[in-house]
């Protein structure tokens, strides 16, 4: 397949984002390879906290989260989606599934990484994304915390407001990403970090992943996803080790999100989960700080 790479001057000089680049090669699932971009700081033989992105942002996302969570000792892998931040961005959207990308993060975190003893945290597609890693292979993973995100097997209609959203991913003539993230968070984004999450995207040729995304949510049974992630729902249905909620209040696209998990995990059973308030979708830029405290504090009290 055909790839797109970011040229390395547009992430010079981004507010809060000085952490060291690295990469992984893995198989692009079509006859060739992809570079995959991936954030690892703190103590290299700690136990790894891995923090998963969702769309359209990047692992700049973490980067008030970072700090706080390799000060209390944690090794922490960022890696950016394929088709986001610094990985190669396959050019046609034909290229994206669910599926590939599933495989990918696979190959980077059970291949090149070979991570064991995991904290899991996910939001949005990281959590579409990574909790099928959580069940293809529970016993790397210590424990998981969630927060605004699910695991849909296309079972229940989907809201006017999420078709509107496939709808303006495949027509609108550009695809702002940052006034888009900009528009999931309740605090206005200044300038920079809005240009920042841009800096992946030089021009829409690059956000042919970004732009398929919400397409590839199963919105029915017939969704070739759908098996699959009915499938991680019969694991994760059986998964003991502690599971946390931490879903935002102020994200009206996955208020309730939280209730499968709740009911269904037995992880789930006796924690503390939290509600982090005045949170948008992107609670990680609204609140980053407070809810790398969270994981801290759940990783103190699972120990």
């Amino acid at each position: 397949m055909e790839s797109l790479r970011t040229p390395d001057e547009c992430f010079a000089d981004l507010p809060g984002f000085g952490f060291e680049p690295h990469y992984a090669s893995i198989d692009d699932l079509d006859g060739g390879t992809i570079r995959v971009h991936y954030l690892d700081e703190g103590p290299a033989d700690a136990a790894p906290v891995l923090l998963m992105h969702g769309e359209p942002s990047w692992s700049y996302l973490y980067r008030t989260m970072i700090p706080i969570l390799v000060s209390a000792g944690h090794r922490v892998v960022a890696p950016d989606l394929v088709g986001f931040g610094r990985s190669d961005k396959p050019a046609a959207q034909s290229d994206y599934s669910y599926g590939r990308h599933v495989d990918w993060m696979g190959q980077l975190v059970f291949g090149a990484l070979d991570l064991h003893g995991v904290t899991f945290f996910g939001q949005d597609w990281g959590g579409l994304i990574g909790l099928r890693l959580v069940a293809a292979e529970p016993d790397r993973f210590t424990r998981v915390v969630v927060a605004n995100t699910g695991l849909p097997t296309g079972r229940g209609a989907p809201s006017k407001a999420f078709l509107a959203w496939q709808r303006f991913s495949q027509t609108a003539e550009q695809f702002p990403v940052g006034q888009i993230i900009n528009g999931g968070t309740t605090t206005e984004l200044g300038a920079d970090i809005i240009a920042a999450y841009d800096a992946p995207f030089p021009d829409d040729r690059y956000t042919a992943g970004a732009r398929i995304f919400p397409t590839l949510v199963p919105t029915s049974t017939d969704d070739p996803a759908s098996a699959d992630n009915e499938a991680a729902w019969t694991v994760l249905e059986q998964f003991a080790k502690p599971f946390l909620c931490a879903f935002s209040d102020s994200d009206p696209i996955t208020a309730g999100g939280d209730r499968p998990f709740l009911v269904k995990v037995p992880g789930a059973v006796g924690q503390s989960h939290v509600t982090i308030a005045g949170a948008g979708h992107f609670l990680q830029e609204d609140r980053g700080p407070e809810l790398a405290r969270v994981i801290n504090d759940f990783i103190v009290g699972t120990a």
